[in-house]
């Protein structure tokens, strides 16, 4: 499962793929990468590591939501 990172660079909200350089996604609010997040994960599995402005880590949400671990018996 890959790992993405929403966080505020500068100016501008960021999704990214952890390891990469490259935003693959960005937008001018948090409301609006998450939206994008949403429609850009339709076709994957990842978790998204949520960031609030200051840096700090305000949730985790995986997708598909089918393939989220919390949901597992065990």
């Amino acid at each position: 499962m890959d790992n993405y990172h929403v966080t505020k660079d500068g100016d501008k909200w960021k999704l990214t793929k952890e390891g990469n350089q490259r935003a693959s996604k960005t937008a001018d609010t948090k409301k609006e990468i998450i939206k994008q997040t949403q429609e850009y994960m339709g076709d994957k599995t990842g978790s998204i590591k949520i960031h609030k402005e200051d840096g700090t880590f305000q949730e985790e949400r995986t997708y598909q939501r089918k393939n989220d671990p919390s949901k597992s018996q065990g």
